[in-house]
């Protein structure tokens, strides 16, 4: 069995493999694998003219980041310890891989690291997908060190550290193989956005734990796929955080959160329209209806004896009280 492999999952991303490739390339120490979610541009045939030494899996139809990434892992599966998945738009570092790699076999209680990610277009920020390590607050509210919400911070070093975390990012993180595989992998009901985060909720209620390596530094374009002002993300973000509380508590604590989050959609659907966004105010409404048509087919999940009852407690209750009516919006301050 080898030691790892990186996995770029793609999906129309010829330009940005164009640009990233050859860094990842020349900055990496493992096999480079491509994963094809059916591109409708000349993604294969660039990577076959232009990068031989990169293996190409070819899916037949997007399945988007989750049945992605479940399908192309599956096609390799036994054959490496360890996979990094890495999207497309990100400028990795020189010896990036490989310190990941060594920090994680050093901590077999681990199931997945991700590594300081900044801004690409504005280097000296934060970026939305992960940046210093990510939380959940009570109600299941993803929240990041240096980005909350829209705030993003400069990178001053404060998050420098190795530290443990509710949650890896999907742009860039280290899965231990058995690890995943021992939990089904990612939720395909997910399509894109949250995955990740519903995984690594998963392993820790498993006893696993989930850790940021500020000590690896990679730049995240963002959107390169879906961008931040499409109906569809919206959608995707509010059907799939409800998905994923509904996967991970017991029915009970379950119930009386998504009520809560009942209203506070509500109140995300009205401030949608009062800026002239109803589309997105739909998706809103649209993310609740789909929610309960996928919600009976949750994927049962084994925990531990000691932790299947476990709802680990949360320093923040809720973020958007934190952030909207106190005011504080860098973590330092929360």
């Amino acid at each position: 069995m080898e030691h790892c492999a990186i996995v770029i999952l793609n999906y129309n991303g010829k330009e940005m493999l164009r640009q990233f490739l050859p860094i990842v390339i020349q900055h990496s120490s493992f096999s480079i694998f491509v994963a094809d979610n059916a591109s409708q541009d000349d993604s294969i045939d660039f990577l076959r003219t232009n990068h031989p030494e990169v293996q190409i899996l070819a899916l037949t139809q997007n399945h988007g980041f989750a049945g992605g990434y479940n399908r192309a892992l599956e096609k390799i599966k036994g054959k490496f310890a360890y996979y990094i998945l890495l999207n497309s738009d990100v400028e990795v570092t020189p010896h990036w891989d490989r310190t990941l790699i060594e920090w994680i076999s050093d901590h077999p209680h681990v199931a997945a690291v991700q590594p300081k990610i900044l801004s690409y277009t504005n280097p000296q920020y934060f970026d939305h997908a992960g940046a210093g390590g990510g939380f959940l607050d009570s109600l299941g509210y993803p929240f990041c060190r240096g980005r909350i919400f829209e705030t993003l911070e400069l990178d001053k070093g404060q998050y420098d550290d190795i530290i443990p975390v509710d949650w890896a990012s999907g742009a860039c993180m280290v899965v231990r193989a058995e690890d995943f595989y021992g939990t089904g992998g990612f939720d395909d009901r997910f399509f894109a956005h949250m995955e990740e985060i519903d995984l690594c909720w998963k392993w820790r209620l498993l006893g696993k734990d989930i850790y940021y390596h500020g000590g690896v530094e990679v730049k995240h374009v963002g959107g390169a796929t879906l961008d931040k002002s499409s109906p569809q993300k919206t959608f995707l973000n509010f059907r799939n955080s409800l998905l994923m509380l509904h996967n991970n508590l017991p029915q009970e604590k379950f119930i009386f959160r998504y009520l809560c989050r009942v209203l506070l959609d509500l109140l995300a659907a009205f401030v949608f329209f009062l800026r002239g966004n109803p589309s997105h105010a739909l998706s809103v409404f649209r993310a609740h209806q789909d929610f309960f048509r996928l919600k009976s087919k949750k994927k049962p999940l084994v925990l531990a004896p000691d932790l299947s009852n476990e709802d680990q407690e949360k320093k923040i209750k809720s973020i958007l009280w934190t952030y909207y009516i106190k005011g504080r919006k860098i973590y330092a301050d929360i």
